[in-house]
């Protein structure tokens, strides 16, 4: 039984970890007033960056490769989402429209940056250092809990979770996070209290950019182990569900990027577990999909997030 547990808790957290990130990622973007749709191609973006750099450099950095990596993935990521920031801030276009782009162009754009690197081909060579499995220090020796939390388990996935709370801190305790909360609620207001909110929406697609390629680096280096283009799969989309089945909260989008991570999971560990194992894989495989669906479709409406969320702000003179 607490082998089973651990397997499942195990495998929850791979899959939840780069949807936590992005997830995050899109609270910045949609707190701050601008949609962001284009979480996936920036999933895409960030997940080619980094194993573009573990391949590279896994000689030079070792073990810390896939950690440098991260950061690797979410500095493409903000390159990629400034795309997004000057045309819905500066050139006001709609913003379902600019992320759509992002979201058609990132597969293309790293394919073929893939074929000019890699002699043709259409995927990269898989990467010789990746996240793994590894026992957290101290917390593993815990009788039974220790067993099926924190042994073999994923570490960006726990970083993930802690930086949800750090998220959580920042937009609700700090300054930085009530200047960003009001441009996303009432942008005219916010203007006359002196908050430049364009830098803030700025400030807020670029931190979605970053995020968002952190999440496809996490997943690139602890799941697929290589960049195709079907690395990212709609992740990008399921985070984006989790952020508004979270309610844009930080905390409650890393609670309902755990829950699609668990139903991900089960396409790979349902075999193993005796209640669904005579479930068809099939089922399993398109679970997540169908879950993303039911949750758009039940709790978009429903969901109150930022009131000037998708709005475009022309300051006055």
């Amino acid at each position: 039984m607490i082998q089973t547990l651990a397997l499942i808790v195990s495998s929850t957290l791979v899959y939840s970890g780069p949807l936590i990130f992005t997830a995050l990622g899109g609270v910045f973007s949609e707190r701050s007033g601008i949609v962001n749709v284009g979480l996936e191609g920036i999933m895409v973006m960030g997940a080619f960056g980094s194993v573009i750099f573990n391949l590279f450099t896994a000689d030079t950095f070792g073990a810390w490769t896939p950690w440098l990596g991260l950061l690797i993935g979410g500095l493409v990521g903000i390159l990629f989402s400034l795309v997004h920031a000057v045309a819905t801030v500066h050139l006001r276009a709609d913003h379902i429209i600019s992320g759509t782009v992002l979201n058609l162009v990132a597969p293309s754009l790293g394919v073929f940056l893939t074929r000019e690197l890699f002699a043709g081909k259409g995927q990269t060579d898989m990467i010789a250092e990746s996240f793994g499995y590894a026992n957290i220090p101290l917390l593993s020796q815990i009788p039974v809990i220790g067993n099926i939390f924190f042994k073999s388990t994923s570490l960006p996935a726990y970083v993930g979770i802690l930086s949800a709370f750090v998220v959580a801190f920042i937009i609700y305790r700090t300054a930085f996070g009530l200047r960003l909360r009001s441009v996303g609620e009432h942008p005219q207001a916010a203007d006359t209290l002196g908050i430049n909110v364009y830098l803030m929406r700025y400030i807020g697609v670029l931190l979605s950019g970053f995020f968002g390629g952190v999440g496809g680096a996490v997943l690139a280096q602890s799941i697929s182990l290589n960049f195709s283009v079907s690395t990212i799969a709609g992740q990008g989309f399921m985070a984006m569900a989790a952020m508004i089945f979270g309610k844009w909260n930080p905390v409650g989008a890393m609670g309902a990027a755990l829950f699609f991570g668990f139903a991900q999971s089960l396409a790979v560990v349902g075999s193993q577990i005796p209640l669904i194992s005579s479930i068809p894989s099939v089922y399993l495989q398109i679970a997540p999909y169908i879950i993303t669906i039911i949750v758009l479709v039940s709790f978009v409406g429903r969901s109150q997030g930022p009131a000037a969320n998708g709005t475009t702000y022309v300051k006055s003179k």
